[in-house]
């Protein structure tokens, strides 16, 4: 296991080292700022070549939703959840506070005015409701869940799953940064919140509760409609070419 747990920590701090690092440092950084876009492709980056790095190694998860969908969905052993989690957090909060004492090196940083945190209402970028962080980050992360498993489905071409993965990210990010400033992703959540402060902290059982419902839709939903006919199609080769 410990390649594994070795495999997801890193990952999950590529993740949030990356994709965060882009929004606190870079996103509106004077005269040549990434922007929106910027962001949201820096996360998908992150992602895509984790997933090559990695992903032979422990399958590339570094996301607690993800771990827990592949687990419903019957792609990943109950017995594994509990350290996979673990290290998830522990690379997620290791890049946050990295990124952390970075930040601090410039004048008049405040990690209380963000810190790349997710949040709803006055904390959205958009002051989007409650409602509308819930349902934002349940719908995002049951259809990041539902690319993971059809990228990574044995019909699938072999090798391209990254790219899916990565792009999609990428999607979710262009769509739902307005709304929470995009979680989909527990860990990444409670790494930035525990340096934004009080604020994100109290706010941060929507970014544990949306994803996880969306992954385990997900994972419901994938093992219901296509693992049983998944197993009807081999079925039916095999009897063919016999």
């Amino acid at each position: 296991m410990y390649p594994k747990l070795a495999s997801e920590f890193l990952g999950t701090f590529w993740l949030v080292f990356g994709g965060c690092g882009s929004a606190i440092l870079a996103a509106t950084f004077p005269n040549v700022g990434i922007g929106l876009a910027g962001v949201s492709l820096a996360f998908g980056l992150t992602v895509l070549t984790g997933a090559y790095a990695f992903g032979p190694i422990s399958g590339g998860h570094f996301n607690p939703a993800v771990s827990i969908g592949l687990w419903v969905g019957g792609r990943f052993p109950r017995t594994e959840l509990p350290g996979y989690i673990a290290a998830q957090f522990a690379g997620g909060i290791y890049a946050a506070g990295l990124l952390y004492v970075i930040a601090n090196g410039a004048p008049g940083f405040d990690a209380g005015a963000g810190f790349a945190a997710n949040g709803y209402g006055d904390h959205s970028p958009g002051n989007y409701s409650l409602a509308a962080a819930l349902v934002t980050e349940a719908v995002m992360t049951f259809m990041f869940l539902m690319v993971i498993l059809g990228a990574t489905d044995r019909r699938a071409p072999a090798g391209f799953a990254g790219i899916a993965i990565g792009l999609a990210l990428t999607l979710i990010h262009l769509v739902s940064i307005p709304v929470t400033n995009t979680s989909v992703n527990p860990a990444r959540s409670t790494a930035t919140a525990l340096f934004a402060g009080m604020w994100a902290l109290s706010q941060l059982w929507v970014f544990w509760l949306a994803p996880l419902v969306g992954a385990v839709a997900a994972g419901a939903t994938w093992r219901r409609l296509f693992e049983s006919r998944a197993t009807t199609d081999v079925d039916e080769r095999w009897r063919a070419a016999a």
